[in-house]
């Protein structure tokens, strides 16, 4: 599984959850506006007395077949009758079938009545087995998310393809020495005590052009870019806080230090095929590698160490 299929699951459990507590009474709420269905005054005063049991709903109204609003955009406690009549056949959720029996959730989309991001929930209003039209039920992300809690993320491999104009040129081209590999060792050994003593929780080193950005645990949400001057400067350490190393890293010293020395042996096992810049994190214990084909790797960082240069040098271009 994917972090792409770890987002689709999630969106499908909120959709789900979403249906599954609005279905009954949205479809009682269709059942009385089929009863005074296609009366405007009569609609507005069944679905401003439902809305409120329709958890964090935001707006309803009704439009019948053609698409027209044959309601006011209801709130719980606002009529807007200026919509009646509106056409409405241009909102993204006319794009897909509708439930000629039953609800639908519509995707995301930002509403034209009050500018939030939305979903809509559409239940088919009939009667006498005629579909005269559907109610409609928006729930605001703002209002349907405010109490949500972001799942923890679980580490996979992840391989992408990068510019196929760089992969059709790769046997053109050969590694040209950069300065940071001339002082490789020395800019490894520096950013093992970054990790290990000075709080540094992601680093990217950029090989040829001799750059590397760090994040800091003290500063998480701002990146530090580091020449190679800076990186090499025997001070670099007093730059930053002293700090142990963290409780909160997945991924043992030993294991960073397995990292940066299988960095070094990409870097230079090959003058074709090579790495051009990694990253280690050491709280989600993954790993991004980047190679000279424009390949990228995401992996967690055990199953890297688990490959040989063998492997990586065959799997690179593929």
């Amino acid at each position: 599984m994917t972090d792409t299929d770890s987002v689709h699951h999630r969106v499908l459990n909120i959709k789900d959850e979403l249906a599954s507590r609005i279905k009954a009474p949205l479809s009682e709420i269709a059942a009385m506006c089929s009863e005074v269905w296609p009366d405007a005054d009569e609609l507005d005063d069944i679905l401003s007395h439902e809305i409120g049991t329709l958890q964090d709903c935001s707006l309803m109204y009704a439009w019948n077949v053609e698409g027209l609003e044959v309601s006011s955009m209801v709130q719980i406690d606002n009529l807007d009758p200026k919509w009646r009549g509106q056409d409405l056949t241009d909102r993204p959720y006319l794009t897909n079938h509708l439930p000629y029996k039953g609800i639908m959730l519509s995707s995301v989309y930002r509403s034209a009545y009050d500018g939030r991001e939305c979903i809509t929930a559409l239940q088919a209003v009939n009667r006498d087995h005629q579909l005269l039209g559907f109610i409609a039920a928006d729930f605001s992300l703002s209002d349907l998310l405010r109490g949500a809690s972001l799942e923890s993320s679980r580490p996979r491999w992840r391989q992408y393809r990068g510019d196929p104009a760089v992969r059709g040129t790769l046997f053109m081209q050969e590694r040209a020495p950069s300065e940071l590999d001339a002082h490789i060792d020395e800019v490894l050994d520096h950013f093992m005590t970054l990790f290990a003593e000075h709080g540094i929780f992601h680093a990217k080193l950029h090989f040829a052009s001799g750059r590397c950005s760090i994040w800091l645990i003290d500063d998480p949400y701002s990146y530090r870019i580091l020449t190679l001057d800076e990186i090499l400067d025997p001070d670099l350490s007093l730059a930053y806080p002293w700090r142990p190393y963290t409780d909160k890293a997945t991924v043992s010293l030993e294991q960073i230090r397995q990292c940066l020395d299988q960095f070094k042996g990409l870097r230079f096992a090959d003058e074709t095929i090579y790495l051009r810049s990694a990253s280690i994190n050491i709280i989600n214990g993954m790993i991004g590698l980047t190679f000279s084909c424009d390949g990228s790797h995401y992996m967690p960082i055990g199953e890297f160490l688990e490959r040989d240069m063998a492997f990586w040098l065959g799997a690179t271009g593929s």
